[in-house]
């Protein structure tokens, strides 16, 4: 049975299947003024809600596909990475650099797998 979780105008923030979560891309919400390491706490802390609202949470976090618009920027991203998930609960990861993000503020998007 496939689920699909907290409906946007255009797509559903998570879809569940056989126990695992896909996560569609998450950005921060205020973003003007906001650098890399202040998006990446917000767009990890929209992705602890969405997580909880379809019963996981961020220890079950598999994998992630990271897209930025400053690879410049990525140990601030990492700093706020694994001060949210913690050195045991690391996911996989990979991180993508974009040339845009649909709007100039913009900085990261989260795409994430996990387990329910």
């Amino acid at each position: 049975m496939i689920e699909r979780i907290n409906r946007t105008p255009i797509m559903h923030r998570a879809v569940a299947h056989g126990g695992v979560l896909h996560l569609g891309g998450i950005v921060a919400e205020k973003r003007e003024g906001v650098g890399m390491k202040g998006q990446t706490e917000q767009a990890l802390a929209r992705l602890g809600e969405i997580l909880a609202s379809a019963g996981s949470d961020r220890s079950k976090v598999l994998s992630a596909t990271v897209y930025v618009t400053d690879m410049a920027a990525k140990a601030e991203m990492n700093e706020a990475w694994v001060a949210f998930f913690g050195a045991e609960n690391l996911p996989a990861r990979a991180t993508v650099g974009v040339a845009n993000l649909g709007s100039a503020d913009t900085l990261i998007e989260v795409v994430a797998v996990a387990a329910r």
